[in-house]
């Protein structure tokens, strides 16, 4: 049996831990974004599904060799703009290469931080897709979910991870 005093002391103690970040995964918490809806024009929304006031738009795409592999044959190349972002530190999204069927084909993420500001105040790029089967490429669409920030998690860092994260990027094979 513990003293009256060591018992008396158990709720402070514990407390001190809680406040220091010392105790488990008490207080630590990951949540993760629901997917938006992809589209060749999408509103850029962040981890709480807010719309920041940034749109995506991917604004053409060709089938063809890349100027650094053409051995390689026909590629996916797009060009993309962003409206409303910050040319430092805006947004990203995911570009994927789809089937008619939209099912993914290939998939990486634009930043609007790597595209080139324009006299009007958006900022335009340009990227490719490698795909396996080019000729299955019915378009490319965007992913709204920006995904620029990831913070740590509570596994990686109980004291200070935790909090909203983005979704799972898209790959190959995602039904978008």
């Amino acid at each position: 049996m513990f003293p009256a005093r060591v018992l008396a002391g158990a709720p402070l103690a514990l407390l001190i831990l809680a406040l220091s970040g010392c105790s488990s995964s008490w207080g630590c918490t990951d949540t993760t974004a629901k997917r938006g809806k992809a589209g060749v024009r999408v509103q850029v929304e962040n981890t709480y599904g807010q719309r920041p006031g940034t749109t995506a738009e991917v604004v053409d795409w060709r089938l063809e060799p890349h100027p650094q592999e053409p051995s390689e044959g026909d590629q996916v190349h797009f060009n993309y703009r962003f409206d409303g972002a910050d040319e430092y530190s805006g947004p990203a999204v995911d570009a994927c290469a789809v089937d008619r069927k939209r099912l993914a084909l290939g998939c990486q993420t634009i930043y609007s931080s790597e595209a080139w500001p324009q006299p009007n105040g958006a900022l335009t790029g340009d990227n490719w897709l490698a795909v396996e089967h080019p000729a299955q490429v019915a378009g490319v669409l965007l992913i709204p979910n920006d995904q620029s920030y990831d913070p740590r998690t509570c596994d990686e860092d109980i004291k200070d991870g935790g909090g909203p994260h983005p979704p799972k990027p898209a790959g190959k094979g995602d039904q978008l």
